[in-house]
């Protein structure tokens, strides 16, 4: 199979079929020319596809800190270590935008401040809000743009500035434990528990497209979820099963489940 063909079954949509094409191009062109070069930021569900189709290259992903949820990805030659990644010149860079502490910003804010300047979202990484400050990524290119250009977020004006990536300041991540039992181990079952719909309601959710498991998009209401399985459902956020606590003696099963908050 060609890589064409490839990308064409790989595809849900027109737009992966055209970010897969790109993203396979600037990988092995790179290769063949044995330089350095970076991909657009791509969210976990594109970074399952990419590495799919790049199965056999040499590439890596990398978002700044570890566990980034939205990566670029990469080639680097040989003559090169991977502190390429973290340096002057590596694919991605850091700003810190600073603001009024009695500002409430989100990350909606910012990322509509950055659509606002005319941004394209896949030059955006990861966002991290705190009080009074918020550090976020880009790619490289976009860097004097964004520091001359970004200047309020809502109505809060901000201060920009270029910072290292060791200098990133990462919010600890909000986490709710939920714990509860499910007659099985299905996703419109764990959906239910861990955002405390009714089964029906949490289906129909599923089965509308509004769910992704291993940011994989999933519709299947029956579909099998496992322990350290991801969940992602649009308008509700995103829960972990973390771990099964036995079986209750009517036969139920107990869950350990993260959420996201």
């Amino acid at each position: 199979m060609d890589k064409r063909e490839q990308i064409a079954r790989m595809a849900q949509t027109k737009e992966d079929e055209i970010l897969l094409a790109r993203v396979y191009e600037r990988i092995t062109s790179a290769a063949a020319r044995n330089s350095p070069a970076a991909t657009a930021f791509l969210s976990k569900r594109e970074q399952m596809l990419a590495a799919e189709l790049l199965r056999g290259q040499d590439f890596v992903f990398f978002g700044g800190p570890a566990m980034a949820e939205r990566e670029v990805c990469c080639y680097v030659p040989e003559y090169l270590d991977e502190s390429w990644l973290t340096g002057d010149e590596g694919p991605i860079a850091a700003v810190r935008a600073v603001y009024f502490a009695g500002d409430t910003l989100t990350h909606r804010d910012f990322l509509g401040a950055l659509m606002g300047c005319g941004i394209k979202r896949d030059t955006v990484g990861d966002i991290y809000v705190s009080e009074g400050s918020c550090d976020f990524l880009v790619t490289r290119e976009i860097l004097p743009y964004v520091l001359q250009n970004l200047t309020s977020a809502g109505r809060a004006r901000l201060t920009l500035r270029e910072l290292a990536l060791s200098e990133l300041e990462i919010p600890a991540a909000q986490v709710k434990t939920v714990r509860d039992t499910v007659s099985s181990l299905r996703l419109d079952s764990v959906v239910s528990a861990g955002f405390g719909l009714s089964r029906g309601k949490a289906a129909l959710y599923i089965e509308s497209g509004k769910a992704e498991l291993n940011h994989m998009p999933c519709v299947k209401s029956d579909k099998t979820v496992c322990e350290g399985d991801v969940v992602s459902v649009r308008g509700l956020g995103k829960i972990r099963l973390e771990e099964l606590s036995g079986t209750t003696k009517k036969g139920r099963t107990g869950i350990v489940i993260s959420r996201f908050v």
